[in-house]
């Protein structure tokens, strides 16, 4: 990798690679690898597998009482997905942001959280992004946890049993992670359309320099796009149980992918893997990687960032014809 730019606080040594699940020739040792990887890692994966296991066994509404809409159970799962937003997202920024445990250590950018500019809501940065992601983020997110169980309550959606179908349940430890990246990518290629860009998607690209808060922080259209990725569940039979750990790696996931540091330290240098860099430089150049590692359209489509200098330059020069055009 070439020479650091200064203006990175930190900067990861290695380039950026997507997944090898779409490698040609197949490595399947690699594939598999990379699927397991995620589960022997300290990770957000880890952290919300233990969630959904948690609220499905001690915090969800019977099935039963989910076949008729009622404010009861719509209210207690309403709530619940507040007091996670706010409790997990909450730890992220007080240990990283408000009394700052680890100082800039790990941090990709070294600016901190604005204050006292108009461009956003109360003219904080941090209470914009905190009101948007529980006024239209929790909301989105709600809405369709409801609409699916209250479908897989009255047979709408299909759902699996682990003792009946136990390889097909666990089979979506991985087409859940490719198939709701192929969503994120189109959704948010369709959102950089200048059009709906300037009216929609503006607001979450307020912030140049993220934080966990930031993650969620969406126009209502834009959230309610982004979460519609859990009507995959709609097609493809399901437990609910990774319906959930679906609905937490895409609701409270943004709060890590957008911590703005690669790690959360407890002790040394081990910790959570937190902040993804492929994603920070999406909020610095914009114009590029616009999906995720999980899947190369961004490789496809010529606008993956691998996080080297070359790369930079070659994001500008994109960027700067595109807007030729």
């Amino acid at each position: 990798m070439g020479k650091t730019r200064s203006k990175w606080n930190y900067r990861p040594s290695a380039p950026l690679i997507n997944s090898p699940l779409f490698e040609w020739p197949p490595n399947p040792p690699a594939a598999i690898w990379w699927v397991v990887r995620r589960w022997v890692n300290i990770s957000s994966y880890v952290v919300f597998a233990a969630c959904a296991l948690a609220v499905y066994f001690f915090a969800q509404p019977e099935m039963t009482a989910m076949k008729t809409l009622s404010l009861d159970w719509v209210a207690q799962i309403y709530v619940r997905n507040l007091v996670l937003m706010i409790a997990i997202t909450g730890a992220l920024h007080f240990h990283l942001v408000t009394i700052g445990l680890q100082g800039k250590k790990l941090k990709f950018d070294a600016r901190d959280m604005i204050k006292n500019n108009r461009t956003f809501t109360f003219k904080n940065q941090v209470h914009d992004n905190m009101f948007w992601s529980l006024a239209s983020g929790v909301t989105a997110w709600t809405f369709f946890e409801v609409l699916f169980f209250w479908a897989a309550a009255n047979g709408y959606a299909p759902v699996l049993s682990f003792r009946e179908n136990p390889i097909l349940t666990v089979s979506a430890l991985v087409w859940i992670p490719i198939l709701s990246s192929m969503h994120f990518y189109w959704i948010h290629r369709l959102l950089h359309w200048q059009p709906l860009y300037r009216r929609v998607h503006a607001l979450h690209h307020r912030n140049l320099n993220i934080g966990p808060w930031s993650g969620m922080s969406m126009h209502p259209v834009e959230s309610f796009g982004y979460m519609s990725a859990l009507l995959l569940h709609f097609v493809i039979p399901t437990h609910p149980i990774f319906f959930l750990w679906h609905v937490y790696t895409k609701a409270i996931g943004p709060s890590f992918s957008h911590a703005g540091f690669e790690k959360v330290l407890l002790k040394d240098e081990n910790g959570i893997n937190a902040g993804d860099f492929h994603h920070q430089l999406h909020h610095r150049f914009f114009e590029c990687n616009y999906g995720t590692l999980e899947m190369p359209w961004d490789k496809w489509f010529g606008s993956f960032h691998d996080g080297t200098d070359a790369s930079d330059e070659r994001i500008k020069e994109r960027r700067r014809r595109m807007h030729q055009v």
